[in-house]
């Protein structure tokens, strides 16, 4: 929990937050990410000065394990004096115990963003699905909750100017804007009028600017004059030489297609909705669509 000191901004995390939103597709299944598909909604996990505040703090656990569909989960929340926001006691249920931050007994419109973080590394506890090592495997939880419908509190939870600052979370406000805004794009959500902080719509609209870029990349037909420049030149270069040389410069690379390479090339590149690489012949426009996530992509190879 960033209180007071200085926030990290940028994209630091980008490849492993990437690396999450494909381990969560594969994992899950297509069919179950889409149950994700509305947000948790602002009124139910509003919390006022005037609730009373262990109450008000079961109330959201509650709403918070409805959302991730952990029926037979009992989350029993408590403060005490702590460095970080928050912790979570990862036993074998039904019930787990999690401990917040004093501070929030003052800061009670951020208790359903610390609790959006707690009860995810619940259910991805149960889904036996972590990453190697402490940080990895938070900033996989912040992109879990925040992909499926929770963590716009964690990134609302963000508020800075000259004089303080305050962010939960592993990921920078960008970050949690960049897989705020792949969920947008994806379920055709519109999170702007959610947010209370000034900082946080920013950094949703700098984390949609990155997702557009995303989807801009060659081979994609939506990518821009140098990019498909770069691409002709990469490819020109592949066909020429073959697989020997340096790689290319951008997200893609060729590989050869068949036995020694007599069926002509191919180009690997990462979808721009979950980022799992697809592979498709390079023979011009082709329409490919990703085994993972279903979205159907067109392409100028």
């Amino acid at each position: 929990m960033g209180n007071g000191g200085p926030v990290v901004h940028g994209y630091p995390h980008l490849e492993t937050v990437r690396s999450a939103i494909t381990a969560l597709y594969r994992r899950l299944s297509y069919d179950t990410v889409h149950t994700f598909a509305t947000s948790v909604a602002p009124a139910d996990v509003a919390f006022s000065d005037q609730d009373d505040l262990h109450m008000g703090a079961q109330r959201v656990a509650r709403e918070l394990v409805r959302h991730y569909r952990l029926p037979d989960a009992r989350m029993i929340v408590s403060f005490r004096e702590m460095e970080h926001a928050a912790s979570v006691e990862l036993a074998a249920g039904p019930e787990y115990f999690i401990e917040l931050n004093d501070r929030f007994r003052t800061h009670r419109r951020d208790i359903g963003a610390a609790l959006a973080h707690e009860v995810m590394h619940v259910y991805l506890h149960r889904l036996d699905l972590s990453f190697p090592g402490t940080r990895d495997n938070e900033i996989l939880t912040d992109t879990a909750a925040t992909y499926l419908g929770a963590g716009w509190l964690l990134l609302d939870a963000y508020r800075e100017d000259a004089a303080s600052s305050q962010k939960l979370g592993y990921l920078t406000p960008e970050e949690f804007g960049y897989v705020l805004a792949k969920r947008s794009v994806a379920f055709g959500e519109a999170p702007e009028t959610w947010f209370t902080s000034a900082q946080a719509y920013t950094a949703y609209t700098k984390g949609l600017a990155q997702v557009r870029r995303d989807e801009q990349q060659p081979p994609l037909t939506a990518a821009g004059w140098a990019g498909r420049r770069r691409y002709a030149k990469d490819r020109r270069y592949a066909q020429d030489h073959g697989m020997r040389g340096p790689a290319p410069a951008g997200p893609y690379s060729f590989s050869a297609e068949g036995p020694q390479g007599r069926g002509g090339l191919r180009v690997a590149f990462p979808c721009p909705t979950c980022h799992q690489r697809i592979r498709v012949p390079v023979r011009g426009r082709v329409r490919a669509r990703c085994g993972l996530c279903r979205t159907v992509l067109e392409c100028d190879t």
